[in-house]
């Protein structure tokens, strides 16, 4: 069996996540970076976008041409490759052949502005088919490889050097092995997607903790090509409480010579994303002595003049430890790792033996506060902005946690309360109610909160 191998490995930034898109300001930003970093590709295609996908036929007006055909120019002064992406999954008439006018005038336009590279999206759409297109094609992946074939043909003929980018419908292996898109949905999409049109996955999960070079050779002999990564690790858009500074990490430099690229759809704050993507430039580039960590504090050290305040400079260790509060979504870093762990064993500790370890809490805690407060007076206030209302959250936790441990140091009453927030007002609210409701097993699925949750065991309920 052929495996398509792409000209060129791609290797940049996915403006695609669910929020409001970025600035003009930010994606020439943006540019800047990715030019001084060595990445190649920016790929247009954000979900709040309503012409990228909700109204997906319509026509932009001449004002967002124009904003358009500016970032076209950007990227081209720049050697970065422009991707424009249409998501027609949601309602599109797969064996109507309207629909193939209506999205060849859609990328008409953007040829008109400059733009040579296009990418259709199926992702997050019902895997259901209309039963006309049904009759018409039989399985999902036949009536959207038609699509997608036909496209890429027409785009080919008017910019021979095309690059042209599909997301499938299950586009990571959890999807794949649920059988999200139909029997076989895969294997279909292989052996009918014309051998030039690259295939977006995101690795085993949505968000890929890891993604080895065995899990994506086995991808690649389903699709018959090397999959380009659409890499989740950073996004956000699914938690608006968290957002994710770590470095780029869980990808062996040996995977970079078994996809097409990597294209990272980052946190939707533009602000917060130096670090994730200054990481991700430097895996692209680097050997095999790749090191994640020591990517992580090199960026952070480039990263610390965005934080100048109007007074006394911020430390860069401080940086480092509030960083490392907001990691990766499946680890913290070394030092918020390290304080988690302080609290976790203390609370678990009768008061009377905490001694000099309390102590060290509050120093820890309120070095990580301070830091937390002094952001306020941040000269960049976009940055200060994107970061608040985390911010906010992260030091009513540490005040709570204090002002526990101060209350069990110096009464000896264990059960001693005290007062902070009225019932309601901290913690509180419909979501928050909703979200105590069922608590995560180790399996990765919810159990009901009466139920305790005891790891390596099976669930039992309380007594």
């Amino acid at each position: 069996m052929t495996v398509h191998v792409p000209d060129r490995f791609l290797s940049g930034v996915i403006e695609g996540f669910y929020g409001p898109p970025w600035s003009r300001g930010e994606r020439l930003e943006l540019l800047e970076w990715m030019s001084r970093w060595g990445l190649d590709t920016y790929f247009y295609g954000p979900k709040d976008d309503l012409k990228c996908r909700a109204i997906w036929r319509e026509s932009y007006e001449p004002a967002e041409t124009e904003a358009l055909a500016e970032m076209i120019g950007g990227c081209q002064a720049r050697q970065i490759r422009f991707v424009h992406a249409l998501s027609p999954g949601l309602d599109i008439r797969y064996s109507d052949p309207g629909e193939l006018e209506h999205l060849q005038r859609r990328f008409g336009q953007m040829l008109a502005l400059g733009c040579q590279d296009f990418s259709l999206l199926f992702d997050d759409i019902p895997d259901q088919m209309d039963p006309a297109d049904l009759g018409r094609w039989g399985t999902l992946a036949a009536a959207q490889c038609h699509v997608a074939n036909e496209m890429f043909l027409w785009v080919r003929q008017r910019s021979p050097d095309a690059r042209f980018l599909f997301c499938p419908t299950p586009y990571c292996g959890r999807m794949a092995a649920s059988g999200l898109g139909g029997p076989g949905y895969l294997d279909n999409l292989g052996r009918e997607l014309l051998p030039g049109i690259d295939v977006f996955w995101t690795g085993p999960e949505i968000i890929s903790a890891e993604i080895t070079v065995e899990h994506v050779r086995e991808v690649a002999a389903r699709l018959r090509r090397k999959p380009l990564i659409w890499d989740n690790l950073h996004a956000n858009d699914y938690d608006g409480h968290r957002f994710y500074c770590g470095p780029y990490s869980g990808r062996a430099p040996e995977l970079r010579g078994e996809i097409a690229g990597i294209l990272s759809n980052p946190n939707t704050e533009f602000p917060l994303n130096q670090v994730p993507l200054h990481t991700l430039a430097k895996f692209v580039h680097s050997r095999r002595d790749w090191d994640p960590r020591r990517a992580y504090l090199e960026a952070m050290e480039e990263w610390l003049p965005s934080f100048a305040t109007i007074g006394v400079p911020l430390a860069l260790e401080d940086l480092i430890l509030f960083g490392d509060c907001y990691y990766l979504p499946y680890e913290d870093g070394a030092s918020g790792a390290g304080l988690y762990e302080m609290v976790r064993r203390l609370l678990a500790q009768d008061p009377a033996d905490w001694g000099p370890q309390a102590d060290e809490f509050r120093r820890l805690a309120t070095r990580l506060r301070t830091f937390c407060m002094r952001l306020t007076e941040l000269s960049n206030r976009p940055l200060f902005h994107a970061l608040h209302r985390r911010v906010w959250e992260l030091r009513e936790e540490l005040d709570l946690l204090d002002r526990y441990v101060v209350l069990k140091s110096a009464s000896g009453n264990p059960n001693a309360s005290f007062d902070f927030h009225l019932p309601g007002t901290y913690r509180g609210g419909m979501v928050a109610r909703l979200q105590r409701l069922l608590v995560p097993a180790p399996d990765g699925g919810f159990v009901p909160a009466r139920m305790t949750v005891n790891p390596g065991a099976q669930t039992q309920p309380n007594r």
